[in-house]
């Protein structure tokens, strides 16, 4: 029997607040839909049919976005071949939304009910519920339960006194002692296309909210025969679906929490767990320390015995063994060498890549250029468009200036160059192996290699100068002698 997925994603999440559909605030750097159709993905679902609201068109482009590009490990492709959209044009409920998506899936499948505002559900949590449903006859119905501390607003799971699940009741529709109940759905559920169509077709929308609930479907199925079996989840947390910003926020840091869990069973040393955010994937060498508030997004891949200094950003980024990534840098799609140091305060912006041993300091930018081995940029300093040889020196506050206003051009730099101080490289320019620059020098010119390039206003000197005096000052004015303004 070959399983397909339902994701009912059609709500229009009033309590967040926001323009932006419910199912594509982010959690972990994916919007919340994407972690769900993940999660199907890998519990092997064949088809994945996501009902939305409407003809969809901003989810629909929000999923695309986040799984297109070979995301989620190269699968992403896989995933969004796998989904077929279903279109709720009326808002009557989530019953209404599987019976409209139950249409399109096969009627020999096993399907499994989803929701994408529950983006901490992953594989480990879903496979009791299609293991209870493969290992049973057709006429069985899987839910997933939980037990919460703080049940408000769940509908609540109703037992008879053998403990066998007789129905699911809503909230809004529960007496005070039901409610006392803390053993509540999650949603979640996995039955036979067949049992469940049959169960679909018996709701009526006749409670509070006068809308088709999907939670009816249990009670349907017991009342038709059905073997009704709930299944515990082992971790209530990661079953919770996200309403609003505050619920987002405490699902976030859970989520979080989870993936510093699993990079300090690998081995990475994290200074403070709480204080360290994973939006994407990322790899770790081995005896690699992290400092807090470090944020990697995207694709990171970090090598051996690395140190990645605090308030570091580093997204879709490799970095070599033995790097050294000083505090509060800002690294953006760039390929850093074994043994670099880079930082503090520095940024390296898309396509830079930075030899072995190379060094940027402190307030230094390098935007698409390439930084030779053990090569050096250490201040203030910005880098564009460049091809830089092996052992150059690039002394504080030079810039390479690229963009004429209308097109950028290519700097090279070659091996052993040292470039003063100060000093201006305009584009489109070539500088050749052993050259130097002095320091203060605009240069326009190809500079031969071997060659000194200096250019600079004659220095004047005034003897017996007076500087101009302040109308402002008097005799009893206390004032420094400096030059500062």
């Amino acid at each position: 029997m070959s399983l397909e997925a339902i994701i009912l994603a059609a709500g229009t999440g009033s309590r967040m607040h926001s323009s932006l559909p419910k199912s594509l605030h982010l959690l972990g750097g994916l919007p919340m839909l994407a972690h769900i159709a993940i999660a199907a993905h890998e519990v092997g679902a064949a088809k994945i049919h996501i009902v939305v609201a409407g003809d969809g068109a901003a989810v629909k482009s929000g999923l695309s976005t986040a799984l297109g590009g070979g995301n989620n490990n190269g699968g992403g492709e896989k995933i969004l071949a796998k989904i077929d959209w279903i279109s709720q044009s009326k808002p009557l409920g989530t019953g209404d939304a599987a019976r409209l998506a139950l249409a399109a899936v096969d009627k020999s499948a096993m399907v499994l009910v989803l929701y994408g505002d529950t983006p901490l559900v992953d594989a480990a949590t879903l496979e009791p519920l299609i293991a209870a449903q493969t290992n049973a006859q057709k006429n069985l119905l899987a839910l997933l339960t939980a037990e919460y501390d703080n049940p408000t607003g769940l509908g609540r799971i109703v037992r008879d006194g053998a403990g066998a699940v007789m129905r699911i009741i809503e909230e809004k529709d529960a007496d005070a002692e039901t409610r006392k109940i803390r053993e509540c759905n999650t949603g979640f559920i996995a039955a036979s296309a067949s049992l469940l169509a049959a169960a679909l077709a018996k709701l009526d929308n006749n409670n509070a909210q006068g809308e088709f609930y999907l939670t009816d479907v249990v009670a349907h199925a017991k009342a038709a025969g059905a073997d009704i079996v709930a299944c515990r989840s082992a971790h209530p947390q990661r079953t919770v679906g996200v309403n609003s910003h505050a619920e987002l926020a405490r699902a976030e840091r859970i989520y979080q929490f989870a993936q510093a869990e699993k990079l300090l069973a690998d081995g990475v040393r994290l200074r403070d767990p709480a204080r360290f955010d994973v939006r994407g994937r990322c790899r770790f060498g081995r005896d690699c320390t992290v400092d807090v508030n470090v944020i990697l997004e995207g694709d990171v891949v970090v090598g051996a015995r690395c140190s990645i200094g605090a308030g570091a950003l580093i997204r879709n980024s490799r970095i070599g063994d033995d790097c050294v990534i000083e505090a509060n840098c800002v690294i953006d799609d760039a390929d850093i060498g074994a043994g670099c140091v880079v930082g503090p305060f520095a940024r390296l912006r898309p396509q830079t890549r930075l030899d072995a041993n190379a060094r940027i300091g402190n307030f230094v930018e390098i935007k698409k250029s390439r930084i030779g081995q053990k090569s050096k940029v250490n201040h203030l300093s910005y880098v564009g468009d460049s091809e830089v040889g092996h052992a150059a020196n690039i002394g504080a506050g030079v810039i390479t200036c690229n963009y004429d206003g209308i097109a950028k051009h290519p700097t090279k730099i070659g091996d052993r160059v040292f470039i003063g101080s100060n000093s201006q490289l305009v584009a489109p320019l070539t500088i050749g192996d052993g050259a130097t620059i002095g320091a203060g020098s605009t240069i326009t010119k190809d500079v031969a290699a071997g060659a000194l390039a200096v250019e600079r206003a004659k220095q004047i000197g005034v003897a017996d100068w007076t500087r101009g005096k302040d109308k402002s000052d008097t005799k009893t004015h206390s004032g420094n002698s400096g030059g500062g303004a």
